[in-house]
This record gives C-alpha cells, structure tokens and sequence, in this order.
C-alpha cells in the first residue's frame, strides 16, 4: 500500500485503486504502529475515487508534516571512500574510515519540515558551493516508539565542496532551504517485511543523461532498526521521525549539479521520486 499527503488531503493507493482519508491529519495518522492494520481500515470505511490518478497529478506534498528529517552517513563503502576522497586535503580522510568500521554510526539532523520538497519540486544548491551532488536514499518513516512503519524515497542534497574543507562544516554543507526532498509516497507492508531490491539515480541536463547509477540496499553496512536506535538513544521524537539512510551512489569527483538539471531516483516498491534543481541566492550579513 501507498500513502500520498496531496495538496487535497491524504490518498491510499491499494490494488491500483485509490481511497481518500478523511477525518485525519497528517501527523496523527502516520504516527501509529498499527498503521498497516489503520490503512486497511480506512479502505474498508472508504469509497475508491475515480480520478485516483488525476487528483495525484495535480500536485503532491513532501510526506512529512511535523516530523524532524535525520539522516545518517558512511553507510556504503562507496560514500566511505567519496568522502575520504573529498576531505582528505583537509585532514579529515580518517574519520570516515574510522566510522565505517566503527559501532556507532555517523547520525545527524538534517531539517526541520519546511525546508523539504516533494516530488515535482526543486531542491537547491548552495550558491556558496562549487560542488554538489545528490545523494540517494531510502527513507525510513519511524513512529515516536521508534517502530519502522513505513519508507519513502530521500535525496540527501549535498555541499562536497563546504563539507571537503573541513567535516566541522557539516551542517552548512547539509542544511539549507531545499536541501532535501522525499516522495513521491510512503510506501507500507502488511506485515512489515521490509523492503529490498535497488536504489537507482539518474541526472539529466538539457534532457541529455549525463549521470546513472544503481546500488542493491544489500549492499548497506549498518541494518535498519541499528540506525533508529542510535537516532531514538537520546532523543524524543513527539510525531515520528524520517530518517535517510545513506548512499552507495557517488558522482565522480569531476562531477557538479547545476541550475536547470533533473533528478530522478527510483526504488521498484516506492517510484521514482522527481526534482528539479535551482541555485539559492546568496545572502550578505555585514
């Protein structure tokens, strides 16, 4: 099943039919353990659409309303050697090998809800970087008990030129006004399965592909309920949590986004997430 947050209100699609929530917000409603057996109650409660698919076309929030956006890093060997690549003039190559191998994982808070797009928008890069990639990325949709109920598809937006000078720049090369967008919808098991399968990233420019890669989430070091844990140690989460799971998909280093590119990141159960990408405006503080 699939949950899409709508510009019209929350929509489930099962079986290729599409049931309207009503009576709901957001946060209260994906905020429930029971959410597989709450999703099969309000299909049975509910009437299926006919425009189903039109009323998706017409606009799609992020699926976040309240939830913090953590994220966690170093979680492939590919992101271990990316980032030891791009800090390592820097001194900072180390770290990450060290935190590769070591038993706490690399967590951090990467923004609050305002700062998300959904499918269809565009995320930025900073006009103070001269380096940025996406980053691609399962998403883990956490109830306030810490349970996994559900995942969405993340884009981790990433400044390698701010973090590469030195690793303390973490947040300003992390966090910013469209620095991360999920969608297209949170997808759900019955009986909480789990999710398997390929993570896959493609950049167009000028609708030319200038940029493809793929990665089994077999392939991740760390399991998933490991990085909730780590998240959830200190921390309360009153409406749930969306945590990004890292990447295994790097650009080259001679590799940047620019203004007017396409991003698209696809996962066989969720969908393709869709975004466009625009450059902030640099602001001056004297």
């Amino acid at each position: 099943m699939k949950i899409y947050k709508t510009l019209s209100g929350i929509i489930v699609e099962s079986d290729g039919k599409y049931y309207p929530v009503k009576n709901h917000d957001w946060d209260t409603f994906i905020n429930d353990d029971d959410l597989p057996g709450k999703l099969q109650r309000s299909i049975q409660s509910s009437v299926p659409v006919d425009n189903g698919e039109q009323v998706l076309s017409t606009g799609l929030a992020a699926p976040v309303g309240s939830q913090e956006l953590w994220a966690c890093g170093v979680t492939y060997l590919r992101s271990k050697i990316g980032r030891q690549e791009e800090s390592k003039e820097a001194g900072g190559g180390d770290f990450y090998a060290r935190v590769y191998e070591a038993e706490r994982p690399e967590v951090f808070f990467k923004c609050t809800p305002h700062r998300v797009v959904g499918h269809g928008g565009k995320v930025r890069i900073r006009k103070d970087s001269t380096w940025n990639v996406p980053e691609p990325e399962l998403t883990l949709v956490v109830t306030s008990s810490g349970k996994i109920i559900g995942y969405t598809i993340g884009n981790d937006m990433s400044s390698r030129s701010i973090e590469g000078e030195n690793p303390l720049y973490l947040p300003q090369a992390k966090t910013y006004d469209g620095c991360a967008a999920l969608g297209p919808c949170i997808y759900v098991n019955e009986n909480n399965q789990g999710i398997h399968g390929s993570i896959c990233l493609d950049i167009f420019r000028d609708d030319k592909k200038v940029f493809e890669g793929k990665i089994g989430m077999d392939q991740m070091k760390r399991t998933h309920e490991e990085l909730v844990s780590f998240v959830y140690r200190e921390c309360s989460f009153p409406h749930g949590s969306l945590i990004m799971t890292g990447t295994g998909i790097v650009p080259p280093n001679d590799f940047t986004l620019q203004s007017g590119d396409e991003i698209r990141i696809s996962i066989d159960e969720i969908g393709t997430l869709i975004n466009g990408v625009e450059q902030g405006s640099k602001i001056l503080i004297s």
